[in-house]
């Protein structure tokens, strides 16, 4: 269980870095997909650090849904302003992954701020050294 925390939180780190590069090396797209999934892999680790567990896969459905409606509105464990933050990313990944359309570097780049505090919020609940 603890291991497993630990490799999502992990491969958030992975993700924010790769998406921190892919923005300097004006790769827009790539970073907003990294970023999303940083946010995604944050939350699925502070969703085990927390006793919830996905049935099979961790579903985007589920993954946003559990760390919104629980985290956020329920239990109050993390700030109001990260509440768009999953959907406001995935939106961002779905432009660059799935539409005849380039993300701008301004939208990676508030992207990538999102996703910077999104992470950070994870790691300093969880307790979790970067």
């Amino acid at each position: 269980m603890e291991q497993d925390i630990t490799i999502y939180v992990a491969k958030a780190e992975e993700s924010l870095r790769t998406a921190e590069s892919e923005f300097a090396n004006g790769r827009y797209n790539s970073c907003a997909n990294r970023c999303y999934y940083a946010c995604f892999q944050a939350a699925i680790a502070a969703l085990l650090a927390e006793g919830i567990r996905a049935r099979g896969q961790w579903s985007h459905e589920f993954v946003q849904g559990q760390f919104v409606g629980v985290f956020i509105n329920q239990r109050h464990l993390y700030d109001t302003p990260l509440r768009r933050v999953l959907s406001d990313n995935q939106h961002v990944r779905e432009k660059a992954d799935y539409r005849p359309e380039l993300v701008s570097a301004t939208q990676a780049s508030r992207a990538l701020r999102r996703t910077r505090t999104f992470v950070a919020a994870v790691r300093q609940r969880g307790g979790v050294a970067s």
